[in-house]
């Protein structure tokens, strides 16, 4: 299946901060605040939510075309990509801009405040998808995930133009997006994917309802962190899927972005929406529980009995055929 994954390709600069962001911030004072918090730690790892997807589904066995732009300090972060399954031949190599920076403190709630400075991100609304079709010979999903809100609105509408299936993924850009802007990123699309909180604020921005949105877009799933997932659409009942077993939760970062790599996976592999949801599930568990969105490895024997031990044995024996041996 030749899978398209758009979006951002960052630096993540990660702290964690040994206290509570709620125990410092005084609902009469938010209109004034002034914090600093003093962090007892700091990892510089690879990220961006595309990058991170793009692993993820390499992990897998995959081999997804990575769309996106960058700056010229890229070519470490390509080799990585690239040395793991990624295809990066798609990537525009800005002249004058950065990488983009993604900056996050963690606290002991697993609560984060971040800041995302877009560097060359911003050029990304120049890429057209019809060249990387052409070198890939067709696509059958394109993801149009968090980047520059131009690019997701240029993706969006040229998937539609040329009939390339897409997944909307809006996530954190919901924040920046007018309603119709949001509006015209879901329609038509054969996905739509949002957390529990985008999911509220979508519909704000919209006002549209539930079944409004549902008549624009093929399927619904809501993550819901530790609570699962949510899967809802057209000509089925509702899915609900727990979230898999955790050993020990380090850091929280890239964890939707592993859900999103092993649930279109998964999908492209044939498995049923449930199944599908397993397998994100777990991807999601594996970034939980390390420091970093891209240091997790996926090893078929682990992998598979994990999934028995969420999801049971009959959801390991559907999987086990399609993870790469050599993992």
């Amino acid at each position: 299946m030749k899978i398209v994954v758009t979006g951002s390709i960052a630096t993540d600069h990660l702290m964690h901060f040994p206290g509570r962001f709620a125990e410092q911030l005084l609902a009469d004072q938010l209109h004034h605040v002034s914090l600093s918090f003093l962090v007892d730690d700091l990892v510089v790892r690879r990220g961006g939510i595309a990058a991170n997807i793009a692993f993820g589904m390499a992990q897998l066995g995959l081999r997804p075309a990575l769309v996106g732009a960058v700056g010229v300090d890229f070519a470490d972060y390509r080799s990585w990509l690239e040395r793991h399954g990624v295809d990066c031949d798609s990537v525009q190599v800005s002249e004058v801009a950065h990488t983009a920076r993604f900056v996050c403190t963690t606290d002991e709630d697993m609560c984060q405040i971040a800041s995302f400075y877009a560097g060359a991100m911003s050029e990304a609304r120049q890429i057209e998808l019809a060249p990387v079709a052409d070198r890939l010979d067709g696509l059958d999903l394109v993801l149009v995930s968090a980047n520059d809100p131009a690019a997701m609105l240029r993706h969006t509408q040229e998937s539609r133009q040329r009939g390339y299936a897409f997944v909307a993924d809006p996530s954190q850009q919901i924040a920046r997006l007018s309603g119709e802007q949001v509006a015209e990123l879901i329609d038509g699309a054969s996905y739509l994917i949002t957390n529990a909180y985008e999911k509220e604020l979508l519909e704000t921005k919209t006002g549209l309802s539930d079944s409004a949105i549902l008549d624009q877009v093929g399927v619904w799933i809501t993550t819901h962190g530790k609570d699962g997932v949510q899967i809802t659409g057209r000509g089925f009942e509702p899915i609900a899927v727990p979230a898999a077993k955790v050993v020990q939760a380090e850091d929280p970062t890239g964890v939707g972005d592993g859900f999103r790599a092993g649930f279109f996976t998964a999908r492209s592999w044939g498995l049923s929406l449930r199944r599908s949801a397993e397998v994100g599930a777990l991807v999601a568990v594996l970034v939980l529980e390390t420091v970093g969105t891209q240091e997790y490895q996926v090893r078929a024997d682990e992998f598979a009995k994990r999934l028995a031990d969420s999801y049971g044995d009959e959801a390991a024996a559907e999987v086990a055929p399609f993870l790469p041996s050599a993992l």
